[in-house]
């Protein structure tokens, strides 16, 4: 089973972007999705691999906090 959690993309250079995860950031491959800046995404082995609502992204963010805090 894999856990997802949506990142914001801060930054695009090429097919990679700088995305952060509730303050940590990684850098992904972003060759599978048509992404800019400021939008959320779904990541999986590296690759951004689904561009998410930011409603849904938020709401998603919102409950995984909600189970952290029990």
């Amino acid at each position: 089973m894999c856990l997802a959690i949506p990142g914001i993309v801060l930054e695009i250079r090429g097919k990679e972007a700088s995305v952060d995860f509730g303050g940590i950031r990684r850098t992904v491959k972003v060759d599978l999705v048509s992404v800019k800046p400021g939008e959320y995404v779904i990541v999986h082995a590296g690759y951004a691999i689904e561009v998410l609502d930011e409603k849904d992204a938020k709401e998603t963010l919102k409950i995984l906090e909600e189970i952290a805090d029990g």
